[in-house]
């Protein structure tokens, strides 16, 4: 054999044995990445085998998943800089897009949201709301980054995150339990960071416990069949004392005066000066309510009802409640509140923030998702953009910002 095909045997050998090598190494580093979770993983089989689920499930479930998710505890971890200010939470979930899609849908869906209604007394506009709120009317369903494999996911937090170890165990069985029952497969039982699923974001055991399958295909598909997602956080609002025909609230104007906590009559409520805006009267001056003020005394301010203590179930929080409330209202043709959110600068609308953003992006200061929502990324990248241009910074997605945007 002559030296160069000698050489060229010995170089094609050295290339085969070292692809071969280099093939192997993701599987020899995928199994010793976290041998912790591989253990945690078997010892946690044998906990849901207890639990009713069988071996058959559970491999199904977890085939694939050698590794947590690090995204997932990225998530997990992640605190806040700032809470974000009333104006900033309200503006970005009270949108005239928002709006618009929610009274789209209502007329598209009416013969579904009229059944629901029917059988659970929970008025279409809030469902509506409801579904904005948690998946943009599904949009997010789409996305990829965000929508995560709940089974890893969960286990994720079940091995990894010690604060949410005992919610990732319980949740991660309702999820296998989900799985096993047939309402969904594998590929398709996707959520966010903490295991939310479908249109309407429940967690596994709320789904267990408020699942509807209101299409009549013998599935509770809140992933792709909107009418099971709606009826379902209907069932959850009309099983935690949902008031049929009554609203969730009004906006008030009160006094300069100290007014008491707690729940009081509307009537007594009206004696010490508290009045229904637009010079409306009260229609029920027996109910109970109570009075929330969200920004403070400057802001809107409102007389709360049950409703608005129900929607509390969904997501315990008086601004996603009062959100909620606002939107809804607005879908089924309400004018926006009479008192505006105080905010330090001049607002933009919807379309002006998608301006914002992509004008940030394009500068090379925003890498978040082109949504319209003003959050901390975008106030972020507004204060590097301040910054860089010399001006007072303030973080706002103000007008003053987007016109100097628009000169450079």
């Amino acid at each position: 054999m002559g030296q160069v095909a000698s050489v060229a045997v010995r170089r094609t050998g050295f290339i085969s044995i070292l692809f071969s090598f280099l093939c192997a190494l993701p599987l020899v580093a995928g199994a010793a990445a976290d041998p912790g979770f591989e253990k945690w993983k078997k010892e946690f089989r044998k906990t849901a085998m207890k639990e009713g689920i069988t071996a058959e499930t559970f491999d199904r479930a977890f085939k694939g998943i050698d590794s947590p998710d690090q995204w997932v505890l990225d998530k997990a971890s992640y605190q806040p800089e700032f809470k974000a200010p009333a104006w900033q939470y309200f503006d970005n979930r009270i949108t005239k897009f928002a709006v618009q899609r929610g009274r789209a849908k209502k007329q598209e869906l009416k013969p579904w949201l009229d059944k629901i209604e029917k059988r659970s007394g929970v008025n279409p506009n809030i469902l509506l709301a409801i579904w904005s709120m948690e998946s943009s009317f599904g949009a997010i369903l789409d996305n990829q980054t965000v929508m995560r494999s709940v089974v890893r996911s969960l286990a994720t937090l079940a091995y990894a995150d010690p604060k949410r170890k005992k919610f990732g165990r319980s949740q991660l069985l309702a999820a296998l339990k989900i799985l096993q029952s047939g309402d969904i497969d594998e590929s398709h039982l996707t959520g966010s960071w903490a295991g939310a699923m479908g249109h309407t974001q429940f967690i596994p055991t709320s789904y267990q416990a408020y699942a509807v399958d209101m299409d009549g295909d013998g599935k509770r598909d809140i992933w792709s069949s909107v009418p099971d997602a709606l009826a379902t956080a209907a069932n959850l609002l009309d099983k935690n004392g949902w008031v049929t025909g009554q609203t969730w609230g009004y906006e008030v104007t009160i006094p300069e005066r100290k007014l008491p906590a707690g729940k009081l009559k509307i009537s007594e409520w009206e004696k010490l000066g508290v009045k229904r805006v637009r010079g409306q009267e009260f229609p029920r001056p027996d109910d109970m309510a109570e009075l929330k003020v969200p920004a403070g005394r400057k802001g809107p301010a409102f007389l709360m009802l049950k409703n608005f203590f129900v929607i509390k179930r969904y997501n315990n929080s008086d601004r996603y409640a009062a959100a909620v409330g606002i939107l809804a209202d607005q879908i089924g043709g309400a004018k926006p509140l009479t008192k505006d959110w105080k905010r330090p600068f001049t607002k933009l609308d919807h379309d002006e923030v998608i301006e914002l953003q992509t004008k940030l992006k394009e500068k090379g200061y925003y890498d978040g998702e082109i949504d319209g929502k003003a959050g901390g990324g975008t106030r972020k990248a507004i204060l590097k953009f301040e910054e860089e241009a010399g001006v007072e910074l303030q973080g706002f997605p103000s007008k003053e910002v987007l016109e100097l945007l628009r000169k450079q």
